[in-house]
């Protein structure tokens, strides 16, 4: 793990630098795949802010806090790099468990062995009477798959479909 210090406008004195490197050793404890940590020190008029960029396997994190003096500034930076690597290591171990699936779509799975079949609602009809060839037109402008319209002149529905052979196939009730 390589940990770059950098300081501005702020004096990076060896008690913050030894901090720095003692929590950096626990989180090190936490997740062994970190490859660069950058903690950056800045002062502003009276605020002393501490980043932490932290640079691991797969992802990186960025902690930034503010506050009076800077060891406050560091222990809150320090203590929320900490809850963050926790909750993204608990994520990983999560997928790793569960094959990519959260626990909300575990519950929602059925117990049976055969899978629920679901229906979709789909916007692909048409409200106001249509003849044939309006239908075709909209039907290829859209680029549907199915729509549903009501014939010009009755009431009756219509279905228009895409065929395997490329053509349009339409089914009338009788």
């Amino acid at each position: 793990m390589n940990v770059h210090f950098t300081a501005r406008r702020a004096v990076l004195t060896p008690e913050i630098k030894d901090y720095c490197e003692k929590r950096l050793a626990r989180l090190k404890g936490l997740s062994g795949d970190i490859l660069d940590v950058n903690v950056i020190l800045g002062v502003q008029k009276n605020r002393n802010r501490a980043e932490i960029h932290v640079i691991a396997k797969g992802a990186s994190l960025v902690v930034v806090e503010e506050t009076l003096d800077m060891m406050g500034s560091l222990n809150l930076a320090f203590d929320n790099l900490e809850k963050k690597i926790k909750k993204e290591r608990e994520k990983w171990r999560e997928r790793r468990r569960r094959g990519g699936r959260n626990r909300k779509e575990l519950e929602a799975l059925p117990e049976t062995g055969e899978p629920e079949k679901r229906v979709i609602r789909s916007q692909n009809f048409s409200a106001k009477p249509l003849s044939l060839e309006e239908a075709v037109a909209q039907f290829e402008f859209k680029n549907r798959e199915v729509l549903v319209f009501r014939r010009e002149g009755s009431e009756n529905w219509a279905v228009l479909y895409r065929r395997k052979d490329g053509h349009l196939g339409l089914v009338e009730p009788e």
